[in-house]
């Protein structure tokens, strides 16, 4: 039961990937724990046969992202897959006066998501109406940004360094050697920030752009994306699709950040039959944890399942 860091090339969907897993693995189930559109790359994190179940625990992990956003056009899809569908002359770009505009979207807020994603409207993807030319308007989400960083500024995108390394945070600076990554073609030279990004779940780095071209009276877009980080999985133990087929994998209970505790023989056998014993000297459903979920390993040291503690 198997989880796998995967490094999701360019131009490549999520889709895509799991596709390709599926057959270098040999089975049919393959899930992700959160969607990378194609021009982006980094961070996939795939669960494989029974670690399926383990997606709904991670999917909501916080991530980090390498954003390279850049100024005086916008698109339809609010990346680089254009079309350019408006233009603005840019001033002098100042990084203080930048720092001070994401500084501004930290924080909880709503964010609207881009026409071209796969939320569900009306039993189809909003990319899918976009692309047969309806408008559909996307109410907004609740999202939550922790931090917004300025690398740098630079006067194109192709400017702006490629080659990072994580610092001890895992958060990722440019360096003379590293990991490289490769940028989709710029739409044209336009002036770029290098930003590093944690968010929540849900938050589109393709809208932050939009919103921060917006906050300086000037459409924008996102040049290029890298994620370098979900959940606990950094971007520097990721493997190449390539080598998917004989890569380890990660056990479950190695993947799931959760409170562990050992069951003893016959506690793990009334679990398995379904039942809730009575725990009195450690709460209802084994501990006292207010409500927090913990995963129940069983005698042997292999994970039994993911319950619901209370007091």
């Amino acid at each position: 039961m198997p989880v796998y860091v995967t490094d999701k090339p360019l131009n490549l969907t999520s889709h895509d990937v799991v596709a390709r897993a599926r057959r270098a693995l040999h089975t049919k189930r393959v899930g992700h724990t959160g969607t990378l559109d194609p021009l982006a790359t980094g961070v996939l994190v795939l669960c494989v046969n029974d670690s399926t179940k383990l997606v709904q625990f991670m999917e909501a992990d916080s991530k980090d992202y390498l954003a390279y956003i850049s100024f005086g056009a916008g698109t339809p899809t609010l990346d680089a897959e254009g079309p350019i569908d408006e233009r603005a002359e840019v001033p002098e770009l100042d990084t203080a006066q930048l720092q001070s505009v994401l500084d501004g979207f930290l924080g909880a807020q709503m964010q609207i998501p881009p026409q071209y994603s796969a939320i569900q409207v009306n039993g189809q993807r909003a990319y899918a109406a976009a692309r047969a030319g309806e408008h559909i308007e996307l109410p907004a989400r609740p999202v939550v940004l922790h931090e917004l960083r300025l690398l740098g500024l630079y006067a194109r995108v192709h400017d702006a360094p490629t080659t990072f390394t994580p610092d001890a945070q895992g958060r990722w600076q440019p360096a003379e050697s590293g990991l490289g990554f490769t940028l989709p073609p710029a739409l044209g030279d336009f002036p770029t920030a290098l930003v590093w990004a944690r968010v929540g779940s849900g938050t589109y780095l393709r809208s932050l752009a939009r919103d921060v071209g917006a906050a300086l009276g000037l459409p924008a877009h996102l040049a290029g994306l890298v994620r370098t980080r979900a959940g606990q999985f950094g971007l520097e133990k990721a493997v190449s699709l390539e080598a998917l087929e004989g890569a380890a994998g990660m056990p479950d209970l190695d993947a799931l950040q959760l409170p562990r505790i050992e069951a003893s023989r016959e506690l793990a056998q009334q679990l398995r039959q379904g039942k809730r014993p009575a725990w009195s000297e450690a709460g209802r459903f084994v501990v006292t944890l207010n409500g927090e979920l913990v995963a129940v390993v069983d005698c042997d040291g292999n994970q039994l399942k993911v319950v619901r503690a209370w007091a």
